[in-house]
């Protein structure tokens, strides 16, 4: 799933509107232990992104996200600091996640508990990944993208 751009915001029934992240899109899976953080292309991202790796504990095993990874710079996203981190490694990577965290900023669960979820109506999907941030009180580097299916939320946020 892909940011498409729309002349109308008006949102069809059925339908959710998600803010547009200024990000890297990845996918983030946890199977017993082993963390996997792959751009949308398959690029391994988990070495540039120890932060990322490290919050995967938080997460129930066998779990899967769809997200954006994005760091924030006064209150603002900073694709830049972002885009500088992709090539570091080991104690480059440490060093820049302590000074540019990323936020990993889900806004689909793929999988659950060893539960393939994608054939799930998308309003169980969402109820699901906010009951996963509820019950497991997850914290940086997990972020909830914000969804709505009021057309009046989205016009706001485009303002």
């Amino acid at each position: 799933m892909l940011a498409t751009t729309v002349p109308d915001p008006a949102l069809p029934p059925g339908w959710a509107g998600e803010l547009k992240w200024d990000g890297f899109r990845a996918l983030v899976s946890v199977d017993a232990g082993r963390v996997v953080l792959r751009s949308r292309r398959g690029t391994e991202m988990a070495p540039a992104f120890p932060e990322v790796v490290a919050g995967a504990a938080q997460l129930p095993d066998a779990t899967a996200l769809d997200g954006e990874l994005v760091v924030w710079e006064e209150g603002r996203l900073a694709f830049e600091r972002l885009q500088n981190r992709l090539q570091r490694r080991g104690a480059g990577a440490a060093r820049a996640a302590a000074e540019w965290p990323v936020h990993f900023v889900a806004f689909d669960l793929l999988r659950l508990s060893g539960t393939d979820t994608r054939t799930w109506p998308y309003r169980r999907r969402r109820a699901a990944l906010k009951s996963v941030f509820t019950a497991r009180r997850l914290s940086a580097p997990w972020a909830l993208c914000p969804s709505t299916t009021d057309s009046d939320m989205v016009r706001e946020w485009l303002t």
